[in-house]
């Protein structure tokens, strides 16, 4: 190819055109015998000697002329350079005229502006080169002044001057390696300039298009990340009369990928350990180039542990190994794992992590339920939210421990099989309930805070993590309380009185009414069935009436016993008052049972005797008896 630019230019550019005469030697050849005499002098006349018996050449006649004008010209040495000077500028006049593209002429840098590169091409006027032209990747120009520099020369401009390309001038001198790679498929570096539509621009002594789709194998989406760096391209198609060229960078990986994947391939089988170069990452796993083929490793294949994304672990470039768990050789489909490089942490779990064994491990997430607790690569544990504290006022884990917080923990319980481990924290503090029927014996007043309230009773802290239930019964003595809130708020400040403690099931029992005398101890201390007490109906019910017989205490009228010593029954309303006999009492159950049809009955025997007892004259007569029953 060099061979034919180099005849086109010969026969395009009267620069490299020889002249149709002898050179400067060859003329002086012809001289030499005028000076020197020769074997037949006779041969040799006077006209011989001069310029004119020379066998006539284009060179002669301009030397002739030359001396004519420049008498002064004496010697050999004048006569060559003259000659050689005019020969230099009719060359570059001729080129000058011819502005033949594929020619290419060497000039000297004078100087750089903003705008061009001003080079002496040896014509009459300077020539010019575009700056862009000459600047490197960086925005640099490439050329300083006193530099030679090989142009092409486009044309004369109207306004002076020539318009020179130092880009044509690069292609003619490149393009024979570009067309030769082109042929014989063979590999060309290449710096990428910079970004293009639809590609990217890459140096390879010309300006080339690399089309996106040809960079990678896969769709690239940010190519401005290549600009600056170094390739190895392929020619796919070229131009020489536009001169475009296209490379391509996909077809030499895809050939590389085919040459590793056949290697691969070779040594490729269930079980053995390969080293692979992370490729892509997602959330159940990453993608890994084992050498012309990929497989995944699934995120339950990277750790013992348990892992929240596979970046955890890994990031794309890393170089790993792996072990190759299952391949499909119709597919090729491979399965990778990592973690089985590893012994399973937990086939001697038991052993390494003894119950009661105080161990120290990393807070790796925080639950509703509890914190996970990793004790090493593989293992972790959970610590449940009843283990944290003895306190049971905290409602959630997050305001203990946080994610990344170092931990002290006690191993309370290990299940190999499940992969499980039970941890615990509160463990490490001194229990409050161990010491606490010391502290508090029964019949001891303390004085807390409500914390809260339930049906069945109410809730008091009397220390920290440390609550005692006041059951509803033991709110008071005299009032049958259905809702803690009817005597209680939450938050008030109360005085209790301790009833029991029970340090094995974290009980502590409470009484408010005990501050109070026991009204019923007192009541049943002062009375007996048979007397006589006075009372109010409170309230009535189907099977009978409630009757307050004092205070705080409380006795049943059955409807069966209210009624009068005749066997009729009295309606007793709220708020009326009777005497009532006590007819019935159980201390342990604080019950009373009253009878307002048993009074009636006691005033009929109180009557009868005084009846039968003998009526003395002075002071009661029949008649009174009788007007005394009629009152009655």
């Amino acid at each position: 190819m060099a061979d034919v630019l180099n005849s086109e230019q010969t026969e395009s550019n009267p620069l490299n055109t020889e002249l149709e005469t002898p050179t400067l030697e060859a003329a002086t050849d012809h001289v030499e015998p005028s000076i020197e005499p020769t074997h037949n002098p006779e041969a040799v006349s006077s006209e011989s000697t001069s310029p004119a018996s020379l066998e006539p050449t284009h060179s002669v006649a301009v030397a002739s002329e030359l001396s004519e004008e420049e008498p002064d010209l004496n010697s050999m040495e004048d006569f060559a350079a003259v000659l050689e000077s005019f020969d230099r500028e009719q060359a570059a006049e001729a080129a000058a005229q011819a502005f033949d593209d594929t020619h290419v002429v060497s000039g000297t840098v004078i100087k750089l502006t903003d705008k061009h590169v001003v080079v002496d091409v040896g014509m009459k006027s300077e020539g010019l080169i575009p700056i862009e032209q000459v600047l490197d990747h960086t925005g640099q120009p490439k050329l300083q002044a006193g530099e030679t520099v090989e142009v092409v020369i486009e044309r004369e401009e109207a306004e002076g001057g020539y318009l020179l390309s130092y880009e044509k001038a690069l292609r003619h001198r490149v393009w024979d390696t570009i067309e030769k790679a082109a042929n014989e498929k063979t590999l060309v570096t290449g710096t990428v300039l910079g970004r293009v539509k639809g590609g990217l621009t890459v140096d390879v002594g010309i300006k080339a298009f690399l089309p996106g789709s040809q960079l990678e194998i896969r769709p690239v989406r940010n190519l401005d990340a290549y600009i600056g760096q170094q390739i190895e391209v392929r020619v796919i198609k070229l131009n020489k009369k536009r001169g475009n060229v296209v490379v391509s960078r996909k077809e030499i990986l895809e050939e590389e990928q085919t040459h590793k994947r056949s290697q691969t391939l070779e040594h490729l089988e269930e079980g053995s350990i390969l080293t692979g170069t992370v490729k892509n990452l997602t959330d159940y796993g990453a993608f890994v180039d084992l050498g012309g083929i990929d497989g995944l490793l699934h995120i339950t294949d990277m750790s013992w542990g348990r892992l929240t994304h596979p970046r955890d672990l890994v990031n794309v470039a890393d170089e790993i190994q792996v072990k190759v768990l299952k391949f499909d050789k119709d597919k090729q489909r491979v399965s990778l794992g990592f973690k089985q490089l590893t012994p399973d942490p937990w086939l001697d779990a038991t052993e390494r992590y003894p119950i009661g064994a105080h161990v120290r491990g990393r807070v790796l997430s925080v639950t509703d339920y509890g914190a996970f607790v990793e004790l090493e690569q593989g293992i972790e544990g959970l610590v449940h939210v009843s283990e944290m504290t003895w306190s049971k006022r905290m409602k959630h884990p997050s305001k203990l421990v946080k994610p990344g917080d170092e931990v002290e923990t006690v191993i309370l319980a290990v299940n190999p099989n499940d992969r499980r481990i039970s941890l615990g924290m509160k463990q490490l503090l001194e229990n409050p309930w161990e010491h606490l029927v010391e502290r508090y014996p029964a019949g001891t007043n303390v004085e807390g805070r409500v914390r809260n309230l339930t049906d069945f009773g109410a809730f008091i802290e009397i220390e920290d993590g440390i609550d005692g239930l006041v059951h509803v019964s033991n709110l008071s003595w005299t009032k049958r309380v259905k809702h803690p809130s009817e005597v209680l708020k939450k938050g008030e400040k109360v005085k209790a009185v301790v009833l029991g403690v029970e340090p094995e099931n974290r009980r502590l029992s409470l009484g408010i009414k005990q501050l109070q005398p026991d009204v019923w101890e007192t009541f049943f201390a002062q009375h007996r069935v048979g007397d006589v007490v006075h009372g109010k109906v409170l309230r009535s019910a189907q099977f009978g009436s409630f009757v307050e017989i004092a205070e705080g205490v409380e006795g049943l009228c059955h409807v069966s016993e209210a009624t009068d010593n005749h066997g009729t029954p009295v309606k007793l309303d709220a708020g009326q008052e009777h005497e009532f006999k006590i007819i019935k009492m159980n201390a342990d159950e604080k019950k009373v049972g009253l009878s307002l049809r048993a009074v009636g009955e006691e005033a009929s025997r109180a009557e009868v005797e005084s009846y039968k007892q003998p009526v003395s004259s002075s002071t009661t007569t029949l008649g009174d008896l009788v007007n005394w029953k009629r009152e009655q």
